[in-house]
């Protein structure tokens, strides 16, 4: 038999007609690549994997009689990812104890692989859509900002040094703005840029208002968790968003961190994301959103933004759990049971005497 009647013999082998077909050829990727996208967009963008697992691994051995407040507070925050990482991938604790270096070795590998690749596609995805959604509808930027092309950005144009001038400097001061063009000012990460504030407002005797509320920020944490359709409220996507495709139901504050820094990047001029670049300083304008979202004197603050991230991402999500409507067929169900089980109880009781 030859080898096209083989394969034709192969084509026609019998398949259950009666059953969904898959709608995409499956995937030989590793889980924990694809788990590692995930979690570097909504657990810890800029994380050492294989630093991460040793340490928690020597938490859990040798370190494990140590008492909490014997480590600091970076070293704590660092034990809670690893166990948030272990929560989320089911087997991978008892892998990386019976395992060896070398299994250590791969699965930091895998983990590393998928998150920096989430990075990288987010941070090619955001350089063009950015400019759609700083652009003020029925206007055109002045000069035009090219798509894929960083070097006009930053503070050598007008609007996107707008967005990016630190919350507490006027941009509109001719000496401020020439400072930070020249690079005279020069700003670290952890001075926050207007862009973060909702209508791009910073008012400096309340400094929390309005603070991670902005539409530029909305519109990009749709862009990556929903859809890049869902940004203007009509979707068309035919492939689910990333946050359907791992079970994403609510928003986490590393998330939004994240988002933040994408952002961030995508208005400067710097053409290539660097943890450790001194010019954007995108590590340490990351870790200090985590800082204040983790500060305990700044939780009434942070709760109430995750209660209004959610409402804006996900429409569903409420607080309260809701009532059941009366008369509905769910609270006919639930009554009826209610009764059968109030008789049975009574009835036991009445036997019994």
């Amino acid at each position: 038999m030859s080898e096209d009647q083989q394969s034709c013999d192969q084509r026609r082998k019998p398949v259950d007609a009666l059953q969904l077909g898959p709608r995409k050829r499956p995937s030989a990727t590793d889980p924990l690549v694809h788990y590692g996208r995930h979690f570097g967009r909504t657990v810890h963008a800029l994380c050492n994997f294989q630093a991460l697992l040793t340490n928690g691994i020597l938490r859990m051995g040798e370190l494990a009689d140590t008492p909490e407040e014997n480590f600091t507070a970076k070293e704590r925050r660092e034990h809670r990812i690893f166990q948030e990482l272990l929560k989320s991938v089911a087997g991978l604790e008892e892998r990386l104890m019976q395992g060896g270096d070398d299994e250590v070795d791969a699965v930091a590998e895998l983990l590393t692989k998928g998150a920096s690749g989430a990075r990288g596609d987010d941070t090619k995805s955001l350089k063009g859509s950015v400019l759609d959604w700083i652009t003020p509808k029925g206007q055109n930027l002045i000069p035009p900002l090219a798509r894929n092309v960083k070097v006009d950005r930053g503070f050598h144009h007008e609007r996107t040094g707008a967005l990016l001038c630190p919350a507490g400097l006027d941009w509109s001061n001719s000496e401020t703005k020439a400072k930070l063009k020249s690079g005279e000012i020069i700003v670290a990460g952890d001075q926050w840029p207007l862009f973060l504030y909702a209508d791009y407002h910073y008012d400096p005797e309340d400094p929390w208002n309005g603070l991670f509320r902005s539409v530029l920020l909305v519109c990009a944490y749709r862009h990556v968790f929903t859809s890049p359709s869902s940004v203007d409220k009509e979707p068309r996507a035919t492939r689910s968003g990333n946050a359907r495709i791992h079970g994403m139901t609510r928003v986490t504050l590393p998330s939004i961190a994240y988002i933040a820094t994408q952002i961030r990047f995508a208005l400067t001029s710097s053409p290539v994301f660097s943890r450790t670049d001194t010019v954007t300083d995108s590590e340490r304008f990351y870790n200090s959103v985590l800082d204040i979202f983790e500060d305990p004197d700044e939780k009434q603050e942070v709760d109430d933004l995750i209660i209004w991230w959610n409402r804006q991402i996900f429409p569903s999500f409420s607080t309260a759990r809701r009532p059941l409507v009366k008369n509905s067929a769910l609270a006919r169900i639930r009554e009826k049971r209610a009764r059968t089980k109030e008789s049975s109880v009574l009835g036991g009781d009445g036997g019994s005497v």
